[in-house]
């Protein structure tokens, strides 16, 4: 399997947010999960992507357990794309070592190539601070390109859509399907539309998880 959870609790202070969430994943199922604001979604995907460790309940992704194991075996695009104040290379690449031609092939996935290469420093133009000098829809393509050029098995997706508009949002969401392909994929949202052609869809509500009803 490639994601299992069981018994998952977590807690802020004494706000309970997930109560006993169990989930199995197989290897390359596309997983949807639907929740509305504060239901836990967001707590849920960070737990998957080793950024908060688990105190209650068992967690292991891609066979690893540890959170600083977990973060090599995933890929993370979130709603806000955490941009660096970089070039966009090293945005795509954080200080990896890596090709030239991987990282054209990232940006090419990723749709961005007819942009960078109208730019006067192409790949080496920089972001600016939080992404000032981009549009929304050019730095969540970053973030693809990022997550493509990771090539990790797992990738984890948090609305990264909800902020754009319609036609940006239905460009990235081509985007993502060459980030997706061939991948595990546990995608949060609060839009069924956006996960209607996946594997399962799940509801995430008041800390628990259940099959979403047909």
């Amino acid at each position: 399997m490639s994601i299992v959870l069981r018994e998952i609790r977590f807690s802020y202070g004494e706000k309970k947010i997930l109560d006993r969430i169990s989930l199995t994943v197989r290897e390359k199922e596309h997983i949807g999960i639907l929740g509305g604001s504060g239901s836990g979604k967001s707590t849920l995907l960070k737990i998957l992507a080793g950024l908060y460790p688990v105190k209650e309940g068992y967690c292991e992704v891609a066979g690893e357990h540890a959170p600083e194991g977990i973060r090599k075996r995933v890929a993370v695009v979130m709603q806000t794309p955490g941009l660096f104040p970089l070039s966009i290379r090293e945005n795509i690449t954080c200080g990896h070592s890596m090709t030239e031609e991987k990282v054209w092939e990232a940006v090419r996935a990723a749709q961005l190539e007819e942009w960078v290469r109208g730019l006067t420093d192409g790949l080496d133009s920089l972001v600016g601070e939080r992404g000032g000098n981009i549009s929304g829809g050019q730095a969540q393509r970053i973030a693809i390109a990022r997550a493509i050029a990771k090539d990790a098995p797992v990738v984890l997706l948090d609305e990264p859509t909800s902020a754009l508009d319609g036609e940006t949002a239905d460009a990235l969401l081509r985007a993502m399907e060459r980030l997706t392909e061939g991948k595990t994929v546990i995608h949060v949202t609060h839009r069924e539309e956006t996960i209607q052609n996946y594997d399962r869809i799940l509801v995430l509500k008041g800390g628990k998880l259940f099959e979403k009803e047909s």
